[in-house]
């Protein structure tokens, strides 16, 4: 990320899939000398009422801040509940995992690029319990044969999610303990 960002002359627009206000924190916080940022907050994975209060912390973070700007979208709970179909039971970090950072990032990158966005990129690579690699593959794959670019990060990396505990008390942010999902809140 960091030698992309370099090559740069100007700011260049970014659709940010966002999963919750703490994680977004440092990842907006590091990207925004660098980009005109729309948060996405698209995440049916979250059951409805973890879903709304994470999505009004964003508001409410991004009010505080002025680093993005938002683009709201539907909840499509549904189409996570028939996409997981039969992982229900899979260890956190498998499969499961696998088939939401897919369900997710491709609705980022398809509406990235409907809307004419240069870059798409996730702030889930922030977690210490998400593994960047694999959520990089899946970008990567999805930016294939687009007009828009995936934006390779590990916000983890250069002490990010510590950084995201410290802005998250500075903005005093409601912090979940688990995914969002039913199936990781039951594990």
């Amino acid at each position: 990320m960091e030698n992309e960002i370099a090559s740069f002359d100007k700011k260049h627009t970014l659709l940010l899939h966002c999963c919750c206000a703490p994680c977004s924190s440092a990842c907006l916080e590091r990207l925004f000398p660098h980009f005109d940022i729309t948060v996405f907050f698209y995440n049916p994975n979250i059951e409805t009422e973890e879903y709304l209060k994470r999505k009004e912390e964003l508001s409410r973070l991004i009010e505080k801040t002025g680093w993005a700007k938002e683009l709201d979208c539907a909840h499509e709970k549904q189409g996570y509940y028939s996409a997981v179909r039969g992982l229900e039971k899979e260890k956190e970090g498998g499969k499961r995992c696998e088939v939401c950072f897919r369900l997710r990032l491709e609705k980022t990158a398809e509406t990235a690029e409907r809307l004419g966005f240069e870059y798409f990129a996730t702030t889930l690579t922030i977690s210490p319990l998400k593994n960047a690699e694999l959520i990089n593959s899946v970008g990567e794959g999805l930016a294939e044969g687009k007009k828009v670019k995936w934006l390779y990060s590990d916000f983890k990396k250069r002490n990010g999610y510590l950084q995201s505990l410290r802005l998250s008390e500075k903005y005093n942010l409601y912090r979940q303990n688990y995914c969002g999902c039913v199936y990781s809140k039951n594990n």
